[in-house]
């Protein structure tokens, strides 16, 4: 197998990963008020030590849940909104079959992705706050850019190797044939 076409497969590998992280991420972000009263059950269960060692999660938690709850039953068609958010996490995830068909020329696709990434960070700080999110729970926020952008660096640290070797295969004059 060549170097190529091994790295080709690394590459698409990776991409599979993350598409895979980016569908989950977004599925789950239809069924949020069936998902917070699960979770909720789950930490107040009595074997979970989370609200003796984690009381403000336990808190937050719980906020989260009622005011779902609340929303769902007053003005469920503010939930809209998330429904959009997971169909943007799909259409993303998408988005990367283009670099899986061709990582050269479509490792913007994966710069793309990168920046995406970065832009979470100041999102949460900014809207965080705003919103009265707890700066730990912002600090969660947040890690979904910084592990998200480890992949993408990984593949297109890659994608830029493969673009090399494709750059000096068609540079490199092919032998001549011998002669009998």
């Amino acid at each position: 197998m060549s170097e190529r076409h091994a790295l080709t497969r690394r590459i698409r590998r990776w991409l599979v990963f993350f598409i895979v992280c980016l569908v989950l991420s977004g599925l789950t972000a239809f069924p949020l008020v069936t998902e917070l009263r699960w979770a909720e059950d789950l930490l107040s269960a009595s074997a979970s030590p989370v609200p003796e060692h984690l009381p403000g999660l336990m808190e937050w938690i719980t906020r989260v849940r009622e005011g779902l709850d609340t929303v769902d039953r007053e003005q469920p068609f503010m939930l809209y909104g998330t429904d959009w958010l997971a169909f943007a996490h799909l259409v993303i995830a998408v988005a990367f079959y283009g670099p899986y068909r061709d990582p050269v020329r479509n490792i913007w696709v994966i710069e793309f992705g990168m920046i995406a990434c970065a832009g979470i960070i100041p999102l949460a700080l900014i809207c965080g706050p705003i919103r009265d999110i707890p700066f730990w729970w912002s600090l969660i926020d947040m890690s979904f850019g910084v592990f998200g952008v480890i992949p993408l660096l990984i593949v297109r640290r890659m994608i830029k190797r493969l673009e090399a070797l494709e750059q000096a295969a068609t540079a490199t004059p092919a032998p001549a044939p011998a002669s009998a």
